[in-house]
């Protein structure tokens, strides 16, 4: 029997005014829960956004936003700012990505808005947390902080807007339990700083560092290169290792010979004599975890 999609956030009214990455990604996982919600943003073109992501990434901003209800409004003005306090009247939850300064010197800061909307949350999303809220920073140097940047290689994804939009619609979800039990709204704040920290914890942990057991010293756990491309292997657990080690000659008994260089040998000459459809078969035959990447199905 199918579980049918659950709607935590319906009949729950949600509206941004972040721009960029974070909180339009946070506004989709809201409408994903159920939201309706909307955008404010600042007067632009007719049929354009003012939004600066719908120019440089106009894919990614069509997929965030669709579904979503669009306001223009100039904040600047009074008559901007009576438009957006007539839409915040009607509003369960305000997702901001402002410095505190500049929402303060547009009267959105928290105390204002809460006396004019006791029933309103905000959920605001920042660079780094408190004090540090003014700071500039984006989410490479948030990952750096994290020790997430090891090289000159820049990351594949956006970690910490990402992981950030998810606390972010966390955070949303908390506001409204908060006023189910005391009945005024809240307000939340999210740092993308310790979103990627959080991403970092398995790091600090010493897993994933180059002698961890998911960073590279472990044999059944490494990216290994084949024939005509290339194998992620994740044969980490006992019986995974077992398994592996059995398929590739080594015998039944995996536990710490997984850690000897001699292992790491014999597993990367295996995988390099065999290509992906050899891999791939022999996965199903013994049950491992693994994907092949084929160099022609790679991107450009």
């Amino acid at each position: 029997m199918t579980t049918p999609s659950l709607a935590p956030l319906a009949g729950t009214r949600v509206l941004s005014l972040a721009l960029n990455l974070p909180g339009p990604a946070a506004l989709m996982r809201c409408r994903a829960m159920g939201a309706e919600c909307v955008k404010f943003e600042p007067p632009a073109a007719p049929g354009r956004s003012a939004d600066p992501m719908s120019l440089y990434a106009p894919v990614a901003y069509a997929q965030m936003h669709e579904g979503i209800a669009h306001v223009q409004g100039d904040l600047k003005t009074a008559e901007g700012r009576a438009r957006l306090d007539a839409e915040l009247a009607r509003t369960d939850v305000l997702i901001t990505s402002f410095r505190p300064s500049a929402l303060d010197k547009l009267g959105l800061g928290w105390e204002a808005l809460h006396a004019r909307h006791p029933r309103l949350s905000m959920v605001a999303i920042v660079g780094a947390p408190g004090d540090r809220a003014e700071e500039p920073g984006h989410d490479l140097t948030y990952l750096a902080e994290s020790g997430l940047v090891t090289d000159c290689t820049l990351p594949p994804t956006l970690y910490a807007d990402m992981a950030g939009s998810l606390m972010a619609s966390e955070a949303v979800l908390q506001a409204l339990l908060h006023r189910g039990m005391y009945g005024s709204g809240t307000r939340i704040e999210v740092a993308l700083s310790a979103a990627a920290h959080y991403l970092a914890l398995p790091r600090q942990w010493g897993l994933t560092t180059p002698g961890g057991s998911v960073g590279g010293a472990h044999a059944g756990y490494r990216v290994y290169p084949c024939r005509d491309g290339r194998v992620a292997l994740a044969a980490l657990e006992p019986h995974f290792a077992q398994r592996l080690c059995a398929a590739v000659g080594l015998g039944a008994e995996a536990g710490n010979a997984m850690f000897r260089s001699s292992t790491h040998a014999a597993i990367a000459a295996f995988v390099q004599g065999r290509d992906c459809d050899e891999i791939e078969a022999l996965a199903r035959q013994h049950d491992l975890p693994l994907h092949v990447l084929r160099y022609e199905a790679e991107p450009g």
